[in-house]
């Protein structure tokens, strides 16, 4: 025998009906409104400690890149999130730092800053299969693989020649004693040996070769240098230490004539120098004279949000970071980043145009300078 079934009809009143369809659509439109998540990339560099000027104007160079972009309107609908890390100059500090990029899942990296720390993480990048843009990296050592590796500046073998030229012809040096940098000799010992081998085909000699890391004494440094007794010095190193060994060789020898490689030319180095810089020959990686359109808007846009120059770390950390941000724009779907990158052609960089060969290698010019009255100025 079945028994009846009983169905309760609730009904509900007109009212309620329309509060549970206003709550409805406003939940959808909710949804709808929530911001997609930021498009996040990484930035690398030496934030603290002796040379973290470097890493600075890296950073702040990578920053105003990222904020432009944004008024912009960001990448296809999606902010971009800057996340920076700290390698302080050390290669397990640096490893940790880009496990903990890669584990926020960013498609690129934006540094390291000296050759010494690419060194040490590129190997972890090529394991992780996404780009490194180096703004400052010229080791020879990264010349020619097929790689992660990206960067916006050239390696040291195609720009030594200017200086070494500059030194022999303009300057008169035959006999010239290399200083490098021992913490970061992936830079230094790449620059030395294309500067010796530049200098000796036009008839120079390099009559000492000295190492040195920031725990050695500056004072016994600067007397075994001139124990050669060199007519010209070149200083392979850091604004700090540059700028602090010049004090030490001028307090010695008032004459020598004086050099330093690219890695040296932050305003750091006139800080620290002061009177004694006077006349130091600088390789730089930028025209600061330069009068283009370009150049001249992003130094400005630089000096406002800083409050200070942004020399060459500046510039090339944010043409790198554009660079980067070009590419995510332009990915398309099944494509590699690093497919994307080579695909774009020619960047526009902010006082040159940046075009990369088939292993992430590149062309750029690089400047003399001369220290005058506390200032860069340009030797033409």
């Amino acid at each position: 025998m079945l028994l009846p079934i009983t169905i309760a009809v609730i009904r509900v009143p007109p009212t309620w009906l329309l509060r549970v369809a206003i709550l409805v659509t406003l939940a959808s439109g909710m949804i709808a409104c929530t911001p997609p998540e930021p498009l996040r990339i990484g930035f690398l560099g030496g934030l603290s400690g002796r040379v973290a000027d470097l890493g600075i104007g890296g950073r702040n160079g990578a920053i105003l890149a990222v904020e432009m972009r944004n008024q912009q309107g960001g990448i296809k609908g999606r902010r971009i999130e800057l996340i920076a890390e700290d390698d302080q100059q050390d290669a397990e500090v640096a490893r940790q730092a880009v496990a903990r990029l890669l584990a926020r899942q960013v498609p690129v990296i934006i540094g390291p800053m000296t050759s010494a720390m690419a060194m040490v993480v590129v190997p972890e990048i090529n394991a992780a299969g996404i780009p490194l843009i180096a703004p400052t990296v010229t080791t020879n050592a990264l010349t020619g693989i097929d790689d992660q590796f990206f960067r916006v500046v050239a390696p040291t073998a195609t720009h030594v020649l200017k200086s070494a030229e500059y030194h022999f012809v303009e300057q008169g040096l035959r006999r010239v004693a290399l200083v490098c940098d021992l913490r970061n000799k992936a830079y230094s010992e790449s620059w030395a040996g294309d500067f010796r081998k530049a200098f000796a085909a036009m008839g120079g000699s390099i009559v000492a070769e000295l190492g040195f890391d920031s725990s050695d004494s500056l004072a016994a440094l600067a007397t075994k240098v001139l124990a050669s007794k060199p007519d010209g010095v070149m200083i392979i190193g850091n604004s700090v230490d540059t700028g602090l060994l010049v004090q030490q060789i001028r307090m010695r020898n008032a004459s020598v004539r004086l050099g330093t490689a690219e890695w040296a030319a932050t305003e750091r180095l006139l800080e620290l120098g002061g009177k004694a810089v006077e006349g130091l020959v600088v390789a730089q990686y930028v025209d600061r004279e330069s009068k283009a359109a370009a150049y001249l808007s992003f130094r400005h846009a630089y000096r406002q949000r800083f409050a200070q120059e942004p020399g060459f770390a500046g510039l090339t950390a944010f043409d790198a970071t554009n660079v980067a941000l070009d590419a995510l724009a332009g990915q398309s779907s099944g494509q590699t980043l690093k497919e994307a990158i080579l695909a774009h052609g020619e960047y526009a960089g902010a006082q040159s145009p940046i075009r990369f060969d088939a292993h992430g290698d590149t062309r750029r010019d690089t400047f003399l300078s001369v220290i005058r009255d506390g200032e860069f100025r340009s030797l033409r």
